[in-house]
């Protein structure tokens, strides 16, 4: 018998104006009841842990609300960010699909809520409905490509000036309106950004002074203002 969260779950997903951005929630209402059945959801705290790097995979977590930083350990002992994920992702999945250890450590920075689908559930999930496994493996397709593009970034990009003009610029997408000058809203400390473009805080540091002194950029507590998305597109070399 279906519990009422899972009704929640049903109705969240058939009437959410996201439904297409979304892993599941575009899925046949069949599809979304059987989901439903095999869901359990928690509230989570800013500083919660939902799984650590190197932890045997239990399932998969979807993202409701909040945000997620996905992390690795580094070779010098330091900590890499991957990515910080937001409502609507499904955290854990190449490692639940797999089998392998979790290849990421995932920690709460924004409380929120996120639903469990134990690794047994989901695999039998995917079995039945044949397209919620498309939509996963292009999912894992998405995944594989993000990274390589990371890696791109960390490894081949030399300077911070270019490191940080790509993750601006990349910003700039998700919260730009097209133009040249693009106001967005930055919630991560340089020590964060750092972690995700391959650089110490103190370099981060230095390179917002600089992008500020240069007149690139005016920063204002977290609202940040490109003043040229051309100009950092030169010096992120992008075609």
């Amino acid at each position: 018998m279906r519990t009422p969260y899972g009704l929640e779950i049903i109705e969240n997903c058939l009437t959410c104006p996201h439904r297409e951005e979304r892993l599941f929630c575009d899925l046949p209402p069949a599809a979304v009841q059987s989901l439903a059945t095999i869901t359990s959801s928690a509230a989570y705290p800013k500083g919660a842990t939902l799984f650590v790097e190197g932890q045997a995979a239990r399932g998969v977590f979807i993202l409701c609300s909040g945000r997620v930083k996905l992390s690795t350990s580094a070779a010098d002992g330091g900590t890499l960010i991957a990515r910080v994920s937001s409502a609507g992702e499904v955290l854990g999945l190449p490692a639940t699909v797999t089998g392998k250890p979790y290849e990421l450590t995932a920690e709460v920075i924004e409380p929120g809520q996120a639903n469990f689908i134990s690794r047994s559930e989901f695999l039998k999930f995917l079995r039945e409905h044949g397209e919620a496994a498309l939509r996963v493996a292009q999912q894992l397709a998405e995944t594989y490509h993000s990274a390589i593009a990371e890696l791109r970034t960390i490894g081949l990009t030399h300077s911070a000036e270019e490191k940080l003009a790509r993750f601006l610029l990349e910003q700039s997408t998700k919260d730009g309106n097209g133009k040249d000058q693009i106001k967005l809203t930055l919630t991560f400390t340089h020590e964060e950004i750092g972690q995700m473009v391959g650089a110490s805080r103190e370099t981060i540091s230095r390179t917002f002074a600089e992008f500020k002194r240069k007149k690139l950029i005016q920063v204002k507590g977290s609202s940040l203002t490109i003043a040229s998305r051309a100009a950092l597109e030169k010096i992120a070399e992008v075609s």
